[in-house]
Parts: C-alpha cells; structure tokens; sequence
C-alpha cells in the first residue's frame, strides 16, 4: 500500500509495498549538501543517518532542523549528551506535515478538514569500543496520525511501530573512515487492519571518507573529505544507490566549510546534484543546503533546508 498522505515523497516509486516511506527524506543540511553520502562521515547529524557517527562529537549541543519536501515540511529537534572519547547519549524528534485537505460530497460542498502528520521519536547511543571501531544504535517509534474533523466517514486512525538502526564507523587510518549502516529494521507497519500492514522501508549502507586534503597541503587549518556510499534494500535487493559528497572546510572551532554532493540510482529521491555551506562561530553552528534536482512531478528544486545548533 503505497499511499502519499502517509509520508511517502511523491517521487518515490508508487508500485512500491512499503510502509513509512516518510523514513527515506533526507533530515539536516549538511546531509543534504554531502548528497545523503554520510555513513562514513560524523556530526550531530549522525542521529538520522548512522548512529557511530555521534561517538567523535566533541560538544553535547541541542540541534533545530528544517526541511521542506513535497510531501510536506519537516520539522526536528535533536538534544545530544557527549563524554569526548567515551560515546553520545541522543533524544530526537521529527514531525512531517503532510498537510490538510478539504472533504468535499459530490457536489463540492465541504464536509470536513483532513489531516495527515507523521512523527519519529528517536533515541540514539553511540560508543568508541576500540581506539579505531565506534559504534551506535538508535531505537525508534514511528507513528502515522490521520484525523478528520467535520462529517467525515470516520474519526481518523493512528498507527504506531518500532524501529532500530544499528552502525559501525572503522578508523583504518587517520585520513579514512569505513561505515556501515542497517537502517528501518522492525515490525511491520498496520494502519487499517494486518492484511493490508507493510514492511518498513529497511535499508543497508556501505560508505567509505577519504581525508584528501593532506595532499595538497599540510595546513592543519585546511580539511577536505570526500565520501562515497552506496545504499540498497533488506527486502528485494539488487537496485543499488550511489551518493558521493565532498567537504572542504577552513578552521577548526571557528570554521567555513563548503559541501557539494550528487545522487545517483536513488528510487527514493531525485537524481542530481546538491550544494551547500556550513559555519561554525563560537557556540553556534548553521548550515543551509539547496537541492538542484528538479522535481519530475513539479518541474522545480526544493527549498533550502538549514541546520542550526548551539553547542554547550
């Protein structure tokens, strides 16, 4: 059942049977510019995309991210607890709106105002296990809210269920990172009745980051990563994706840092590039991130997505 209200992107695949496709939009800006590539890659971020990640954040911080889709805008928060060689404790939230819509009769007139929201608790671990290994798990709920109001059929359904990701980050040189992700594992996803419950989107990701910039430089102010990943479903694999993004950033506390990435083969999002720019002063950290795809169902991109954190 492959229903846009329930947080599936309208450029997703519509013959799909997959539940919760709300699960595969892309959350925070600096994922975004890397081009979704960031399995092997750290930040506060790490708590949508791989949980290891979170085990060299330096800083505990709380996070706002905001993003827009076609389905409708997304909305996070994200508090993040850190011991600096120990690990991270994370709490996290995601809404997506996926709007109202008016009830008609077959006259036109109204009946009544619908509306569709989807929501994400989430609650992320990470740990250094060994000087070069991290790893993390996120345990999530998941829940899709469909309520009318007026004279409608019926008063509205909620469904709710479970999901974990589990990840490993390895360290096999200063300069390269590999990472892997299990990502939407759990139970399968009932709205109505179990006849028409369907699994949850769960995916497997493999990416590799590479430090590049010691080639050019020995700077230690200079920092430029490129990663690599590749991503493909649990359920009827074979339909490989290919995300690459580059960051070279200026500083170290304070910081400049600019992002490009591509997507390649994804069933779940346009194919295309993506931009964006990342800084870092004092406590405050922002990034913006655009999109250049163009929508096939719109005919245009979608709007900036930004990131913003307070480090404490």
């Amino acid at each position: 059942m492959a229903v846009p209200v329930m947080g599936q992107d309208q450029d997703v695949d519509v013959s799909s049977t997959e539940g919760a496709l709300f699960l595969l939009l892309p959350v925070g800006a600096k994922s975004v510019a890397l081009g979704r590539a960031m399995t092997a890659m750290d930040g506060a971020e790490s708590a949508f995309w791989n949980p290891a990640g979170l085990a060299s954040v330096q800083h505990s911080q709380l996070v706002l991210l905001r993003g827009d889709h076609l389905v409708g805008p997304s909305t996070a928060i994200s508090g993040l607890w850190t011991r600096p060689g120990v690990g991270a404790l994370g709490a996290s939230y995601l809404l997506l709106d996926a709007g109202d819509q008016e009830l008609r009769d077959a006259n036109g007139n109204v009946l009544g105002n619908l509306t569709v929201r989807n929501h994400m608790g989430v609650v992320s671990a990470a740990a250094q296990v060994l000087d070069r290994l991290r790893a993390g798990v996120n345990l999530k709920a998941v829940v899709f809210r469909y309520s009318c109001q007026g004279q409608c059929l019926d008063a509205g359904t909620t469904a709710t269920t479970y999901a974990v990701d589990a990840g490993l980050q390895a360290l096999v040189t200063d300069r390269l990172r590999v990472g892997a992700v299990l990502a939407h594992l759990g139970p399968e996803f009932q709205v109505l009745n179990a006849e028409q419950a369907d699994p949850l989107p769960a995916r497997v990701r493999v990416g590799v980051a590479f430090d590049f910039m010691e080639e050019f430089t020995s700077d230690d102010q200079l920092s430029g990563w490129l990663s690599v990943e590749v991503q493909d479903r649990l359920r009827d694999p074979g339909t490989l994706s290919l995300y690459v993004g580059t960051e070279l950033s200026a500083g170290v506390e304070d910081l400049l840092a600019l992002r490009a990435g591509y997507v390649v083969g994804d069933q779940d999002q346009e194919e295309g590039a993506r931009v964006g720019l990342g800084l870092s002063y004092e406590q405050f950290d922002l990034s913006i991130a655009k999109s250049l795809a163009v929508s096939t169902l719109t005919g245009e991109t979608e709007p900036v997505q930004v990131t913003f954190a307070i480090r404490f």
